[in-house]
């Protein structure tokens, strides 16, 4: 045995000081007394790579070869988390790390500065985010000596974390090669000159997302491509009043990060230039062959594709619509109805698409429709899930809202669907009449051209 003891302590011994190296770190956890308090900036980098997804390694400020898993040679995304009043870690940052490092190899660092972000103090959480871009700033000259190339550097900044990002890059005249914004802080922010908030210059590519601009979030745009969906202000699913508690706070401006953490998963959810909501709920912005070569880009993570032709055309302001919860994409068609009554008619529309035993639900109901005798009325729905051709029903049902009067009846010429996403196929169905409030099911048929 004495023999085994020989060959085994340096084995031993070999492996405790791995272990010791390797000792995960995580996030700072503090409560609602810290919030009261306020507590002193301290910013802890979490360093996670593929060989360690589930461990963040505390990170050296000024020596990198202190780390080894960090590579100079691959890029790295940095995560900056925004304003903590109660101090407790984000609920989206362990899925976050995870679905970036499925998606590329990377030196992904997580800023951890809830040291400076709780505070039920907004005003000393907004000035500690230049306190943070300062430490930041130094991190990244750090890099840059140990051979990273500012070009292979995302920041993407969460609320105040944005800012932080925008006072990085700024330090740096547009050499970092991306910042993501996820609804960037508005309140003391906006109205403020463009080297006192994240604006276009601070990257060589800035692109933002809007979710609660009446709230929390940033009202105009701040990037090279803006995102507004469901037009930045009331996220669907999210409760409308103050009774919900906190949850009617941060459930719009956390919607952000959900719907880019979906982008690198699973939807590809298509933007829409546009110049308001509702001209791109009314349809008018489908043509995507109208915005140039960038046309309807992808949102979220992989919009960087379409870098160079955003940088050119300035800035570009998009719109889409989501589902209240995961999955966020919506399927769209546009709606054309023509009519045959004497009198103009003003109404809602909801529209089911049936395959199968699956089924697909749109309810077009931010206007009401007019429906003139001859007349096309084009309508843009918004289908809950995507359905596989083909298509064996249709129901709808027409609602005018009107409590007092008769129920109307519409009598339809003719009815097509055709998807935004592929023109080719699209559903018709001819002469049948839609009385209000009733459901009317039928079977779609191939569209005859040239039938009015």
């Amino acid at each position: 045995s004495m023999f085994l003891w020989q060959y085994l302590t340096p084995v031993l011994l070999i492996t405790v000081q791995i272990c010791k190296a390797q000792k995960c770190e995580e996030f700072t956890d503090l409560d609602f007394k810290h919030a009261f308090i306020g507590t002193n900036l301290r910013v802890k980098l979490l360093l996670y790579t593929r060989e360690n997804t589930s461990c963040g390694l505390l990170m050296s400020h000024t020596n990198l070869s202190a780390t080894p898993s960090f590579n100079a040679s691959r890029p790295t995304t940095f995560i900056i988390h925004g304003y903590r009043p109660t101090g407790s870690p984000p609920v989206w940052m362990g899925r976050f790390i995870q679905l970036l490092l499925e998606k590329k190899d990377m030196n992904l660092i997580v800023v951890d500065w809830n040291r400076g972000a709780t505070n039920v103090n907004y005003i000393k959480a907004k000035e500690n985010t230049l306190k943070a871009g300062e430490n930041l700033t130094a991190l990244v000259k750090v890099m840059q000596d140990y051979g990273v190339s500012l070009h292979s550097i995302h920041m993407i900044g969460i609320s105040l974390g944005a800012h932080i990002a925008g006072f990085v890059g700024a330090n740096y005249n547009s050499t970092i090669g991306r910042i993501t914004a996820l609804d960037p802080a508005g309140p003391l922010f906006t109205g403020s000159a463009p080297e006192d908030r994240l604006d276009p210059t601070d990257a060589q590519f800035v692109d933002v997302l809007h979710t609660d601009i009446d709230g929390l979030g940033f009202r105009k745009p701040l990037g090279h491509i803006d995102f507004y969906p469901n037009g930045g202000t009331d996220q669907p699913g999210c409760p409308t009043t103050i009774f919900s508690g906190g949850e009617y706070f941060k459930c719009d401006h956390q919607r952000s990060v959900f719907l880019y953490l979906e982008s690198i998963k699973e939807c590809k959810i298509r933007a829409y230039p546009c110049t308001s909501y509702k001209d791109y709920l009314d349809g008018k912005c489908l043509n995507c062959e109208q915005f140039g070569p960038a046309g309807c880009p992808i949102f979220g993570y992989d919009v960087i594709e379409r870098k160079d032709i955003l940088r050119e055309m300035g800035h570009t302001t998009t719109y889409f619509k989501t589902n209240p919860k995961n999955p966020f994409c919506m399927t769209a068609y546009t709606v054309d109805i023509v009519t045959w009554n004497q009198e103009v008619r003003f109404g809602y529309i909801t529209i089911k698409l049936h395959s199968g035993s699956k089924e697909a639900l749109a309810t077009i109901d931010h206007e009401a429709s007019k429906f003139k005798k001859f007349t096309e009325t084009r309508m843009l729905a918004h289908f809950d899930s995507y359905i596989e051709s083909p298509v064996d029903k249709l129901s709808l049902t027409f609602t005018t809202g009107n409590v007092f009067k008769p129920p109307y009846k519409l009598r339809v010429l003719r009815l097509r669907l055709t998807p935004v996403e592929n023109k080719e196929r699209p559903l018709c169905r001819y002469d049948f009449i839609l009385e209000d409030n009733k459901k009317k099911t039928v079977r779609p048929i191939p569209c005859e051209e040239n039938n009015f």
